[in-house]
């Protein structure tokens, strides 16, 4: 008997800010051969099967089916024979606890793989959609898209809906069959909706299923989570499993409005630009309503929803003014129907305002058919309508609006731009130390493991997706969250599993994680957000916490020289040294413990956590040589409060072979705050492997 909980879902350039056309691919034989013979199962809402980033017919070159994988393709009336290819090898869909739940609505959510939100094509033409797929929005090209694998292919298991996310219970049964059917890597931009009760955060039925899948050969990769930022929001906890958190890259999408004062003020907006140099009468819709009605009779106007009761010969040919209200993040308004508003009263462009009452909330470029734009600020929408406020001519005697003085021109936003300081830790990604249990006692596990694009990113789009809005009835659409930088991952690790067949889940995580990056494109530590309002005013240098081992790495990730291995036995020791779980872990897998004394700091992983370091501890880590023979020396930086020694601090390890290190930690000053230090292996042939070195609470022995 186990516990159900409720679930929720937590790129044209990023294959460039990765490095993939240069480096992966080109390792790979180009895009063309990117991740053949990879499957990669996607457990999430389901897939739109007509897409072409799906389609196996773009290329006449050799691309069967793998051989090793034994799922199938559902048929049902939606999801029609033949919806599955060479490149959409499998689909499916669970819903059975939903069912039960009596929240299942069949022609809503679709009881098909079918996806009727639009998450999961997103999400899956990310790890592994087409090469080359244009990208047309709005009847604006933003170049064209590409999956981290392009030529991977996919299996798609539904477990979620529109209608109400869905249930541990489903999502176990997809995990389960994923695992049956043999594919190489699982992808869940899924985290629960609270964290798990009970003897450790670890025993949940997600986790447990996903630990089976790791003994089954499989990788395994989950968003963190969009709870940041605040320290312990981690909604991905167990070590079998890695995390993935979300980062900015250094596209981005800005235009502006230049107003008749000589101020500029940024705005999001996929949209072109006014016309010229032409400054252009501003008027809001409150002020434009027919019969000199005076305020809006409903919310909606203001927020320019209903074209009925505006005045066309009073608005046409100037930029109209909307308010962008909470209304609009519920999915009560919507862009879109503002956009059609504006045209119905032949406005030439449209500008909205951002209400106040929308705090704590990223605005994506949202595609617009006419010039226009939102102010994402606040204070600078304070600004913006403090202008067009104190530039109305009024009637002395009747304060009528007899003129709009209020001028500007919008400076288009379809063309990006590059060179911010990034990969930057977004403020929604959750944020470390992992919390062992909902007494939120440390555990001596790193998480998130790393940071990947999540900010921003162009993915393939449902014809039936109603998950956003702004982008309904488009074939792609730009997100946000760390369920976009999961898959960036999955797709990763489908690159190293073509190169290295035989690798296991934790050495596939160990290349990624002693791989990365640690700093900026500007050679600068990588930034952290920390609040949710003004989020790059308030951005300090990211920890372990914030970034696990840094910045994803591809092309280093496919030669990593070391490797930090561990086994589904490990886990399992490392479960039964949990005080009191013998009964536990029996019930999810089926065995028994012994005794083990296992703690999270002495599973072989590519980091070394300590939550709490009482006077002493040793601390062993041991590298397996996937390279050629090579000499390495071991370095480390200790952290503060911490006195380290290490040996050996320089071998000599053939290809293939296994090297022990063992690090002495001391405590050196009682202290409970955390510090950060590294371990580094260098290699005389250029390899590097670099693992974070965590301690948080130090006890000193005292008489």
């Amino acid at each position: 008997m186990m516990l159900d909980f409720s679930v929720r879902t937590a790129t044209t350039y990023t294959p460039e800010f990765l490095g993939l056309p240069q480096g992966a691919w080109v390792q790979e034989g180009g895009p063309q051969c990117a991740g053949q013979g990879v499957v990669i199962g996607l457990i999430d809402t389901g897939i739109d099967p007509n897409h072409p980033s799906f389609a196996d017919d773009l290329t006449t070159d050799n691309y069967p089916v793998p051989a090793h994988y034994a799922g199938n393709c559902e048929v049902t009336n939606d999801f029609p024979s033949g919806s599955c290819n060479r490149k959409l090898v499998g689909a499916q869909h669970f819903a059975a606890s939903a069912i039960t739940r009596g929240v299942f609505n069949a022609s809503q959510d679709l009881a098909s793989p079918s996806d009727s939100d639009g998450h999961g094509t997103h999400t899956a033409s990310i790890a592994a959609g087409n090469h080359g797929i244009p990208v047309i929005v709005a009847g604006h090209h933003f170049g064209n898209a590409s999956g981290m694998a392009p030529r991977a292919h996919i299996a798609v298991y539904k477990a979620l809906y529109k209608g109400f996310g869905g249930f541990a219970a489903d999502v176990v049964a997809a995990i389960d069959q994923a695992a049956e059917d043999n594919v190489d890597i699982i992808s869940l931009s899924i985290t629960p909706n609270r964290r798990p009760p009970g003897l450790a955060t670890f025993f949940n039925p997600i986790d447990m299923a996903l630990m089976s899948a790791v003994k089954a050969g499989i990788f395994v990769v989950q968003a963190a989570g969009n709870t940041g930022p605040s320290p312990k929001s981690m909604s991905s906890y167990s070590p079998w499993i890695f995390t993935v958190g979300a980062s900015a890259h250094d596209r981005q999408y800005k235009n502006y409005v230049v107003l008749g004062n000589n101020l500029t003020i940024p705005g999001v907006g996929l949209a072109p630009g006014t016309d010229g140099d032409s400054m252009y009468n501003l008027i809001a819709a409150p002020h434009a309503l027919m019969n000199y009605t005076t305020s809006p009779i409903e919310m909606s106007l203001g927020e320019c929803q209903d074209s009925s009761h505006l005045d066309k010969d009073l608005i046409s040919g100037k930029i109209l003014v909307c308010s962008y209200s909470i209304r609009f993040v519920l999915g009560l308004s919507s862009v879109k129907q503002a956009l059609d508003t504006a045209k119905n009263v032949s406005a030439a462009g449209v500008i909205f305002y951002l209400d106040p009452f929308v705090l704590g909330f990223q605005l994506n470029p949202t595609p617009m058919d006419i010039p226009g734009l939102i102010i994402p600020s606040s204070d600078d929408s304070k600004i913006f309508l403090s202008y067009y406020n104190e530039s109305l001519v009024r009637d002395e005697t009747s304060n009528r609006i007899v003129s709009f003085g209020a001028v500007a021109k919008i400076l288009g936003g379809l063309e990006p731009n590059y060179g911010s300081s990034s990969p930057k830790v977004m403020f929604y990604s959750a944020r470390g130390p992992d919390p062992e249990d909902n007494t939120l006692a440390n555990a001596d596990i790193l998480k998130p493991n790393l940071i990947a694009p999540g900010s921003s990113i162009w993915g393939a789009w449902s014809s039936l997706g109603l998950d956003s809005a702004e982008f309904t009835g488009e074939s792609f659409a730009m997100l946000s969250g760390t369920s976009m930088a999961a898959p960036h991952v999955a797709g990763l690790a489908a690159l190293i599993k073509q190169k290295f067949p035989s690798f296991s889940p934790a050495a596939i995580g160990s290349a990624l994680s002693t791989t990365t990056t640690l700093s900026d494109r500007q050679g600068n530590p990588i930034m952290s957000q920390r609040t949710y309002s003004n989020p790059d005013s308030t951005q300090t240098p990211a920890t372990p916490f914030d970034m696990g081992n840094g910045f994803a790495n591809a092309t280093a990730a496919l030669d990593p020289g070391l490797t930090f291995d561990c086994s589904y036995e490990d886990y399992f020791s490392f479960l039964c040294g949990i005080n009191g779980s013998g009964p536990v872990v029996t019930n999810y897998t089926g065995n028994n413990c012994g005794v083990s004394t296992m703690t999270g700091a002495d599973l072989n992983l590519p980091s070394i956590t300590i939550a709490v370091l009482n006077q002493s501890r040793t601390i062993t880590r041991t590298v397996t040589n996937v390279a050629s023979d090579e000499n390495y020396t071991v370095s480390y930086n200790a952290p503060y409060g911490v006195a380290v020694s290490a040996a050996p601090t320089q071998f000599f390890i053939p290809s293939g072979q296994k090297q022990a290190v063992t690090f002495i930690v001391n405590a050196t000053t009682n202290n409970s705050s955390a510090s950060f230090g590294f371990v580094e292996f260098y290699g005389d042939r250029g390899h590097q492997a670099i693992i974070p070195f965590l301690v948080m609470s130090k006890v000193v022995y005292s008489s």
